[in-house]
């Protein structure tokens, strides 16, 4: 690379501070890893990224540190508009631009994140193994973690809609969005990605359900959405994710839209397209047919678990009710003033006593209902909320291999029917002797047809290398059942442990009403004995 002013020694102060941000421990230089999340917290899209790399000439191996100090460079020169190239380095060093990374500690808390070089993204240019998906279900966490919450409703002169503020924790970043936002943010990445997991919208309307809770559904959905996309390894580092999470305004669809055809599909700007056909397993399709029924069993008991655990949930709830109308009808029973005569209570006190005890029980079932109310909750956000992540994600994986099967399989077997067809039919007019001008035209579409079926071979090839590691990625969040688990096991212990200790409070209360009831003493757990008058029935335990 020719001379330039990072080369002479001299370089603006804030390049050194980014750099001892990403470099802990006065190295020399920064992993490939470490590098390419670099370019990824720039919000840079993914081809102005690897032109990034092709200009400074990135090889294998770590990245020196001249080269790290080019690429904040040109990291800030992208980010201002200007194209990657070399003379951009060439101006002297107190006009280079600052890069826009985030701040000091986001960097540091970066790096300490970063997966070593074995732990690389499969599909990144500087990855060894481009057919391995190597990073873990928290490695895809750290990628983003994106919120959506309502916001107030805002009324027109006849309708009224609802928008959402999402947040995101690596752009750093609030936006509003309304619900239109999200389809044509969908759609835009079904066109750029057609071979990856695109994750499906939750529906506009729903017929016969109530407002609030419709809408509260439709919110944790768009926000397993926007997860779903952020923590993509290929699609998190989209121009498409960044202009969503980033611009501000009314025109968001257009500059969508905009983004979509100035890099068209994945197809046309990926440099593994052409390499297709060499790295994917010749076994592919056979392991693929085994690995798509295993997940369809798979989606068929994830989604029966997350129903049942969903109803676990709603029993929890359903009981804080139950113990909230127990406690209002024991406070009715207290406040009764007319509990008869005299000659109607004989010389039992019973009443009195009752009475007085009832009073007091209410207020601890409440804090019980609450508990249980509390439980409830707990178990369907940290609970259910992972099962329909994961649910969302093996029905996105059933509609990629519908698109592959109706799409890019299909239109490959209906160009060789027709390319096959055009051979037949040059032949016989060849035989016929007809002028040779038809012939020629014919030769003509022949050879577009040839390149046709060549191009559409090639997309086979690619769709099916994207499948490969599409596999993998529902394999790494397969994590989200055992997690899933834990949470409800913790969840299960924390409510029973909290509502033990306030059931036990209770018991001295009851044994004072037994106690004064019948005016003999009793123990501690007599309230708890059946009455030798009404035999209970066994028990079993286990």
């Amino acid at each position: 690379m020719a001379e330039d002013a990072l080369s002479s020694g001299a370089l603006p102060s804030c390049y050194r501070d980014v750099y001892d941000a990403v470099c802990p421990g006065n190295e020399d230089k920064l992993s490939r890893t470490a590098y390419r999340s670099l370019l990824t917290s720039s919000g840079l899209s993914a081809s102005v990224q690897n032109q990034i790399i092709e200009v400074l000439k990135i090889s294998q191996g770590p990245v020196p540190r001249i080269d790290l100090y080019r690429t904040f460079a040109l990291i800030a020169f992208a980010q201002k508009g200007h194209p990657p190239s070399s003379h951009l380095l060439e101006v002297p060093a107190k006009d280079l631009p600052q890069p826009e990374l985030g701040s000091i500690k986001h960097l540091r808390q970066l790096s300490g994140a970063l997966p070593s070089d074995e732990d690389a993204v499969c599909t990144d240019p500087l990855s060894e193994d481009p057919t391995i998906l190597t990073m873990n279900f928290e490695d895809l966490k750290e990628l983003d973690t994106v919120g959506v919450e309502l916001i107030p409703e805002k009324k027109g002169l006849f309708l009224k809609h609802v928008e959402y503020e999402i947040t995101s924790r690596r752009f750093r970043t609030t936006v509003y969005r309304r619900y239109n936002d999200f389809v044509t943010f969908q759609e835009m990445l079904l066109q750029r990605f057609p071979y990856r997991l695109v994750p499906s919208l939750p529906p506009k309307k729903m017929l016969r359900a109530a407002d609030r809770e419709f809408i509260e559904a439709r919110r944790k959905a768009l926000q397993r959405f926007t997860n779903l996309v952020a923590r993509h390894p290929v699609m998190s580092r989209d121009s498409l994710v960044h202009t969503f999470h980033t611009v501000s305004g009314n025109d968001l669809q257009g500059k969508l839209k905009d983004c979509l055809r100035s890099t068209g599909d994945e197809f046309m700007s990926s440099s593994l397209a052409t390499q297709a056909k060499e790295l994917v397993p010749t076994d592919f399709q056979a392991r693929f047919a085994s690995s798509r029924d295993k997940l369809r069993m798979l989606t068929a008991s994830a989604g029966r678990l997350r129903d049942q655990a969903e109803r676990v949930a709603l029993r929890a709830v359903g009981n804080a009710t139950d113990l909230q109308l127990m406690g209002k009808e024991m406070s009715i029973l207290a406040s009764n003033a007319t509990p008869g005569t005299g000659t109607q209570n004989g010389c039992s006190a019973t009443w009195g006593v009752l009475k007085r005890t009832l009073k007091s029980i209410p207020p601890e079932l409440t804090v019980i209902a609450d508990k249980a109310s509390q439980q409830g909750k707990r178990e369907d956000e940290d609970v259910v909320e992972k099962l329909n992540y994961l649910m969302d994600l093996l029905h996105s994986f059933k509609e990629l291999c519908d698109r592959h099967e109706r799409g890019v399989l299909h239109d490959h077997q209906k160009a060789l029917q027709k390319y096959g067809s055009m051979k037949k039919q040059m032949m016989s007019t060849a035989i016929q002797g007809r002028e040779p001008g038809a012939v020629e035209q014919l030769e003509s579409r022949i050879v577009q047809q040839e390149t046709a079926i060549v191009n559409m071979e090639q997309r086979n090839y690619y769709s099916l290398f994207c499948l490969h590691l599409e596999t993998q990625l529902i394999h790494v969040n397969l994590d989200l059942v055992a997690q899933a688990v834990c949470s409800l096991v913790s969840s299960q212990a924390q409510g029973h442990r909290e509502m033990k200790i306030i059931w036990e409070e209770l018991q001295p209360k009851l044994h004072s009403v037994i106690q004064g009831c019948n005016g003999t003493p009793s123990s501690p757990l007599s309230n708890l004995t059946p009455s030798p008058s009404f035999p209970s029935s066994p028990i079993q335990t286990r």
